[in-house]
């Protein structure tokens, strides 16, 4: 049985959007390697630093929330030479929540003053209680919460 894992995508709010509409996950410019990393049942939190991918325009929340699903990272053609891949995904309601006042809180942001640098990978793994910190500030109920620690 596998463990479920908490995890962090860094991707601009304009593309969780489009992730949310079509129910799919897509990080790292759309590489398979950091999908796969992901298992059915883990669960998958945006953060965006910017409104639009490739501006300048700052936003700083966690956007969305997601279970990632059983199936397995998929290839999409976006245009000739853009050919992502993607992840399924079941997104929860949640509300948008700027980072700035979590980050005292937040485990895996080791070095406080430097907060932006533990985003550089697009993906990265978290412990379950910065899961529950990031979940309760972005009003998921906490019933669900509770679930998604079993």
């Amino acid at each position: 049985m596998h463990k479920r894992r908490f995890w962090i995508g860094t991707v601009s709010k304009e593309h969780v959007e489009r992730g949310k509409q079509e129910g799919i996950a897509q990080v790292c410019h759309g590489k398979a390697g950091p999908l796969k990393r992901m298992q059915a049942n883990d669960i998958l939190i945006y953060y965006s630093p910017q409104l639009i991918f490739g501006e300048k325009t700052p936003y700083q929340c966690f956007t969305a929330i997601g279970i990632v699903q059983p199936t397995s990272p998929y290839q999409v053609e976006m245009s000739p030479d853009f050919k992502p891949f993607r992840r399924d995904i079941n997104y929860l309601y949640t509300v948008d929540t700027p980072i700035r006042p979590l980050i005292p809180q937040l485990n895996f942001i080791q070095d406080k003053s430097h907060w932006g640098y533990t985003f550089r990978f697009g993906l990265l793994q978290i412990p379950s209680s910065d899961f529950i910190t990031i979940a309760k500030a972005m009003q998921l109920e906490e019933k669900q919460i509770h679930e998604l620690l079993i």
